[in-house]
């Protein structure tokens, strides 16, 4: 028979070793459990760009920047930002390059740092939408803010042109104050029609069955 220790535990006659798990075992469930509100801060605390979903459209807002040939080389001028203020799988494109090169100055959410707040509705150097495009091409206040055409190519150019015109008016928390002059709203998007289900467009992503 047996010399290890049993319990007290008697369930039908059945007895139980008393086996106690290993320390280490102990250990790592006490870690895992400590370790639990610091992650859930870090990735779930409300941060933007932490989250799972962050993480997903940035990574798929990059693999769309990869499909520019399958729109071409876009024009900086209205009717092209407004088309893809439309288009929220291109936004996020825009989005990401934004996040990648704007946010030292601008803020994460547009609010202003060295740069002006993007998300009210008074603009210093901005009096139709197809001046964001040009500002963010030519630079300007005196090289304040540089041009991006040395840097950028066209389409992301409108791409985050057409984002930054969609920042306007969330009025992003912590802002700077307004800066320059109140303008007329944006002229609405231009949303073009779906393709049927039975054509997709290339450039969406589908599910494997």
């Amino acid at each position: 028979m047996s010399e290890t220790p049993k319990t007290e535990h008697v369930y039908d006659g059945i007895e139980e070793y008393d086996n106690p798990l290993p320390g280490w075992w102990k250990w790592l469930f006490i870690v895992s459990i400590i370790f639990c509100p610091f992650y859930w801060m870090f990735y779930h605390g409300g941060a933007s760009g932490r989250s799972v979903e962050d993480i997903y459209n940035v990574a798929l807002a990059e693999n769309t920047r990869l499909q520019f040939a399958e729109i071409g080389e876009l024009k900086l001028d209205e009717p092209t930002i407004l088309r893809f203020m439309a288009k929220p799988s291109w936004l996020k494109v825009g989005e990401s390059v934004f996040r990648s090169n704007c946010v030292s100055c601008h803020g994460r959410a547009g609010e202003g740092k060295v740069g002006p707040n993007l998300t009210d509705d008074e603009y210093k150097n901005v009096t139709h939408l197809a001046d964001i495009a040009s500002v963010i091409n030519n630079g300007a206040g005196n090289g304040a803010m540089p041009k991006w055409s040395n840097r950028l190519v066209v389409n992301e150019i409108v791409l985050v042109a057409a984002y930054v015109a969609t920042l306007r008016g969330t009025h992003a928390e912590g802002g700077r104050p307004p800066e320059g002059r109140a303008i007329a709203p944006w002229p609405d998007p231009i949303a073009e029609p779906e393709l049927p289900p039975e054509d997709p467009p290339k450039n969406q992503l589908t599910e494997s069955p």
